[in-house]
């Protein structure tokens, strides 16, 4: 029995090893990657799976943002110049502004679309217009991610929308916020715009923190259903910077919550610091070998559809009295003894949203003229599209028994035009003319189109 034991023991202990093994694997899974860092010396505050690949969704463009204001500081482009939206531009996922193919505009405002509403055309019109192709532009983009050492990143568009080979790590996004703060100061604003205005349209930023949360002053959100709700924030307090990275969040507000929390540990913790453990610099942290965790079933399967943009309609305005309080706290850079829930769901800071607009830079009295045709323009298009509406609704359907009944039950067969639907064989033939004058039975209505795939959205 002596000969045997360790044997025994050490089949037992592979057990425990691969139990062990399993169950990290499966937690990582379901897990989200957390990082908090000092903006200035880097150090690491907090470090939850922050080295593991994980999918950058609209995080992306800090990146493209990065890219794009080095070449202005470089003079190679300035915020002034034009760029042109192209057909691949247009066609992009939203969110995006929509503008049409051949439209103009300059690099200061697809900026401010692009870092806001998170515009994925915009990026692209960054990406052309400076790479002169999106892969042209990723290149660029992987070049600078390397010189800085975001060792765990890829690059394959500027805008974050799903595609082979484009991760990051919380770890990396770090690293490019530290990078974005101390290499472009001049610029930094970009990151942190309340909200911006089209016309009539009024998008405040994604980035929930921005106006609700002291000293809040970046960065950007993201979302595909691959990668859950990620954000990286910055927030300023008493002269110091951190840096908060939530990646793989259940939702907006859940993400939000993350960064507040961390924030708050990591400027009411400063004074007891130094007892505990030292993280090191967010340099140093050592990278996971590992796939990036896909987390569509839990994102977006049937009973949890997903909107096409990453902001999150579960952040809402609360109470007054409550807004009024959150207000005070932001106004005053006091830490707020609200909870991070309703802090978050009390309305931003009153601030004058920044307009933007196609066509050439524009101030003063031009600026006015431009804004004032651009609300004209969408308040033209609004009432005719509440017009066409009004029109089909005030078609009464006729009568049964009606030969103007047998016409529309006819016209109704006819096939849903879908990219992707496929007609079926009674639709094929209620396109085919009549071949006899006898009276013909009611067709059955076609089948509804199916509706888009919303896993492959991103904001």
């Amino acid at each position: 029995m002596h000969f045997h034991r360790p044997s025994i023991f050490r089949s037992s202990l592979r057990s425990i090893v691969l139990v062990v093994a399993f169950a990290l694997a499966t937690t990582h899974a379901n897990a989200e990657a957390l990082l908090l860092v000092e903006a200035d010396t880097g150090k690491v505050l907090q470090a939850e799976n922050a080295t593991y690949p994980w999918y950058p969704a609209s995080i992306t463009k800090m990146m493209t943002a990065y890219v794009t204001l080095k070449a202005v500081k470089e003079g190679r482009i300035t915020l002034d110049t034009l760029f042109t939206v192209s057909p691949v531009a247009a066609s992009q996922s939203p969110s995006k502004m929509g503008l049409r193919p051949g439209t103009q505009v300059t690099v200061d405002n697809a900026l401010k679309m692009m870092m806001v509403k998170s515009a994925n055309d915009m990026a692209v019109v960054l990406a052309e217009g400076v790479g002169g192709s999106i892969d042209g532009f990723s290149a660029m983009m992987n070049d600078n991610a390397k010189r800085l050492g975001m060792t765990q990143t890829n690059y394959v568009n500027p805008n974050g929308l799903p595609a082979e080979g484009h991760v990051t790590s919380a770890r990396d996004q770090a690293i490019l916020a530290r990078a974005i703060i101390h290499d472009l100061p001049e610029y930094e604003y970009f990151v942190h715009i309340p909200s911006i205005r089209y016309g009539r349209r009024i998008t405040q930023n994604f980035n929930k923190l921005i106006g609700r949360y002291p000293g809040a002053d970046g960065f950007k959100t993201g979302f595909i259903c691959a990668s859950g709700y990620n954000l990286v924030a910055s927030a300023t307090r008493n002269g110091k910077r951190l840096i908060a990275v939530v990646l793989g969040a259940s939702s907006g507000m859940a993400r939000s919550i993350k960064a507040v929390q961390m924030l708050d540990r990591g400027f009411a913790n400063d004074q007891l610091s130094w007892l505990k453990p030292s993280l090191g610099t967010v340099d140093s942290l050592a990278p996971v070998d590992a796939s990036p965790p896909d987390l569509r079933d839990e994102m977006c399967n049937g009973k949890r559809h997903r909107p096409a943009s990453d902001d999150d309609d579960t952040v809402a305005s609360n109470s007054s009295e409550g807004s009024g309080q959150a207000l005070a706290f932001f106004a005053t850079g006091q830490t707020p003894t609200m909870k991070p829930s309703e802090l978050l769901a009390a309305a931003p800071a009153p601030s004058e949203p920044i307009p933007v607009y196609a066509g050439p830079t524009r101030t003063g009295a031009a600026l006015i003229a431009t804004v004032a045709a651009d609300t004209a323009a969408q308040e033209q298009a609004s009432a005719k599209h509440r017009g066409k509406k009004s029109r089909v609704a005030a078609r009464k359907p006729p009568e049964a028994g009606t030969d103007d009944a047998g016409k529309q039950a006819k016209s109704s067969a006819k096939p849903v035009k879908h990219a992707n639907a496929r007609p079926d064989a009674a639709a094929k033939t209620a396109d085919k003319p009549a071949t006899s004058a006898k009276p013909k039975a009611v067709a059955k209505p076609a089948k509804p189109a199916p509706k888009p795939d919303a896993k492959s959205s991103n904001g």
